[in-house]
């Protein structure tokens, strides 16, 4: 067996080890190109199994870099017309982004939503919908905007991956901090989430939820708001239900 083989073995038994994949029900296209890189292909259950199926991919040795084509099963299949309908109106309705100009692609012609209000530095969102894949690029003035951009597309139950491209200017440094603030915005935009019994707390782009939730329902949405959060690399609930 050569060293190819080998890799690839021990990143399939590194996500069957894992029962949150859910790597038996939902196997995995795995191949190693000869520069060493992985490419994971395939639908997981959830974001979570996603992020988590690309950390431990990531952690094999001899991988120096993934090609990420895995998708997410969506709550409610849609197809790209209907999703690209419901990220444009999630987007023109949030008032945290009221400045931002929003454009649309739509059978390959560029539709202009909303025209960018801001001053300096211009803000503008640009969106895409390809079999199931909401693209972002564009430009924000802040990390919190660009992540609860992407949180908004995730939100669309039609969404199988959301690739946040949008650049923040100016360069604004990234920190525990600024990921602890976004999941705690996120939390309180979500109707279904009483975000002020949540404690969150970030260490090294691990997201820690603590506090009281009414049933198991809110618990698992809060998890899921957190996971949605560009740069958060893993979650743990710690939630418990009010007696």
């Amino acid at each position: 067996m050569d060293r190819s083989e080998t890799i690839v073995k021990e990143v399939s038994a590194a996500l069957k080890h894992d029962p949150r994949i859910g790597f038996h029900k939902h196997p995995l296209k795995i191949v190693l190109d000869p520069d060493g890189v992985l490419v994971l292909e395939g639908e997981l259950e959830n974001i979570a199994a996603k992020k988590l199926a690309l950390e431990h991919a990531a952690a094999v040795g001899g991988v120096i870099g993934i090609v990420d084509r895995l998708r997410t099963k969506p709550a409610i299949p849609m197809g790209d017309g209907e999703i690209r309908d419901r990220v444009r109106d999630a987007l023109l309705e949030e008032s945290a982004i009221n400045n931002c100009g929003i454009r649309m692609m739509n059978g390959g012609r560029r539709e202009i939503l909303r025209e960018s209000q801001a001053a300096t530095p211009r803000c503008s969102i640009d969106v895409m919908v390809d079999d199931g894949v909401v693209t972002l690029d564009g430009q924000v003035s802040s990390l919190s905007h660009k992540r609860l951009a992407g949180v908004l597309a995730w939100w669309v139950p039609g969404s199988r991956d959301v690739v946040n491209g949008l650049e923040v200017v100016p360069i604004q440094e990234d920190s525990d901090d600024e990921i602890a603030e976004a999941v705690k915005l996120v939390l309180e935009k979500d109707p279904l989430i009483n975000a002020y019994r949540i404690r969150v707390t970030v260490n090294a782009a691990v997201v820690t939820l603590e506090g009281l939730v009414v049933n198991n329902a809110e618990s698992e949405m809060a998890e899921m708001d957190a996971w949605y959060v560009f740069g958060v690399d893993r979650v743990v609930n710690r939630l418990a239900h009010e007696r």
